[in-house]
């Protein structure tokens, strides 16, 4: 209880006062920065009156300094540590019971015996336990290998124990919050893949405008009666943690404090190791990019393996900055050559990204090798060829208990590496389809076409065509012939791809 004379504040009003939603809120009080509220009845009530949880008004003044130490770039695990509550205003919290671990071993995923699972950043279902399928999805569904198909919000409003839940609203508040940063609000439903009444597909939108943006963080919480209504209630806490590879969504019944869940979302790299390996395979539409050096046989002769293996990690190294801004992904690299996936995006087209990185990674290898003509003092010029093209491709992981390997199953991969081997000089090659699925106001910032003979003068750039492979070189020479797969691909070179305010 909180001393007398202290101002009390109802939940509402602190909300309203420092203008956070209710899940951040508890979010805060989870992580130990605000007092868990006293629990009474309104002055004056009586009987039955619903009892109201209340804060000391100096609460504000704790959200107000958590506001400050966010805008200076202070993570959340920093802040807790700057400003959390002493341990005497915190609740005594005990292992959850449906999530406890075996005695001397921490959880894990596979223990979660509460509905739990992970979302990509456009609301598509990547995995889920056996819980969530019985307890909220149905047992009966059948996920669709197209990951297309698997929007969450279609399924959830497509699952009886979810719709006919009493918090079934609270719950998708929480998850629109959520999706509001990263998904438009056209794409939270696809019609054509949902047999529900459009009414439901209206009150989506209506929550959608009505909720908050959540800034996200680590982790969120929500609690949410799952009972169906007029049955006795069920309360939930939900939890939400963030990675770069998607939402991570755990729940855990409110009578179980969730200790253990806590302990395992705090270890965020075992979290999403597991997660990862536990992902099925699945049908998707991408970009794969293919960058190799050039001459890079002769420039490892050239130099002590020390200082080639030191090139190679600076080349990576330099590109990683790059490959994270334009959300693509490590595919397998064999020797000094690079594969990067590059998948559909709820907020940018995945094709520009692929381009837009290659036209980046081709500006800082330029970087990169007059720092090594510089220190080496010699006349090698360091340079990258890349290789792009776009298919629809099965998507999986390759694992061994330490490590977690992407890969892409199909032909996409390997004419992208063909059109790499192909690309001299620092020259990025990307096929025709690639370009036609732009819109035309993408491709009109697009610089691109083929240099055509000329007679005795040099190669004429005929803008904004293309041509196909067998054209480019002589496929009857015997150093051709690993071209010989790809001799009908139409191609083009990419020169330029012009920024616009947003980038």
């Amino acid at each position: 209880m909180f001393a007398a004379g202290t101002e009390l504040m109802t939940s509402k009003e602190i909300m309203a006062e420092a203008g956070i939603s209710r899940a951040t809120l508890n979010n805060y009080i989870q992580l130990g920065l605000l007092p868990r509220p006293a629990v009474g009845m309104k002055s004056g009530a009586r009987g039955t009156t619903p009892r109201i949880g209340y804060f000391p008004s100096n609460v504000l003044n704790t959200l107000e300094r958590v506001k400050e130490l966010k805008k200076k770039g202070q993570s959340m695990t920093n802040i807790v540590s700057m400003i959390g509550e002493p341990a005497d205003n915190k609740k005594i919290i005990h292992p959850p019971k449906a999530v406890q671990p075996p005695q001397g071993l921490r959880l894990t995923i596979d223990q979660i015996d509460a509905p739990a699972y992970m979302v990509n950043g456009r609301f598509e279902l990547e995995w889920a336990n056996d819980a969530a399928f019985q307890n909220l999805l149905g047992q009966q569904i059948e996920l669709s290998s197209e990951i297309t198909e698997r929007k969450f919000f279609n399924l959830a409003l497509a699952a009886p124990s979810l719709t006919e839940a009493d918090g079934f609203e609270e719950l998708l508040r929480f998850h629109l919050s959520i999706a509001k940063r990263r998904l438009a609000r056209s794409a939270l439903v696809d019609m054509d893949g949902f047999g529900g009444e459009f009414s439901e597909t209206e009150r989506l939108a209506r929550i959608y405008d009505d909720v908050t943006p959540e800034n996200g963080g680590m982790l969120v919480r929500t609690e949410v009666n799952m009972a169906p209504r007029g049955e006795p209630e069920r309360w939930y806490s939900v939890h939400a943690s963030f990675f770069r590879e998607g939402i991570f969504f755990a729940y855990c019944p409110i009578e179980d404090a969730g200790d253990g869940l806590l302990s395992l979302l705090s270890r965020r790299d075992i979290v999403i190791r597991d997660l990862l390996k536990r992902r099925r395979p699945y049908l998707t539409d991408l970009a794969v990019l293919v960058a190799d050096l050039q001459n890079s046989v002769r420039i490892c002769a050239e130099l002590p393996p020390e200082e080639y293996f030191q090139l190679i990690n600076d080349i990576w190294g330099g590109m990683e900055p790059i490959l994270r801004r334009h959300f693509g992904t490590h595919g397998k690299h064999v020797g000094d050559g690079m594969v990067n996936y590059f998948f559909p995006q709820s907020d940018s087209n995945y094709l520009l990204n692929a381009l837009a990185c290659a036209q980046e990674m081709r500006a800082e290898m330029q970087n990169i090798s007059r720092r090594w003509r510089g220190d080496k003092n010699w006349l090698n010029d360091l340079i990258l060829n890349i290789g792009i093209h776009e298919g629809q491709e099965w998507f999986g992981t390759f694992q061994t208990p330490t490590h977690v390997e992407f890969t892409v199953l199909g032909d996409t991969i390997n004419m992208a590496a063909r059109l790499s081997d192909l690309a001299r000089d620092g020259a990025i090659w990307a096929t025709k389809s690639l370009i036609g699925k732009l819109a035309s106001s993408e491709r009109k910032r697009l610089q691109y076409g083929v240099k055509r003979p000329n007679g005795v003068e040099e190669p004429v750039l005929v803008p904004e065509t293309y041509s196909r492979v067998s054209n480019l070189i002589d496929l009857e020479d015997p150093k051709n012939a690993k071209f010989n797969d790809i001799g009908v691909l139409a191609v083009t070179e990419i020169f330029a791809l012009e920024a616009t305010q947003a980038d």
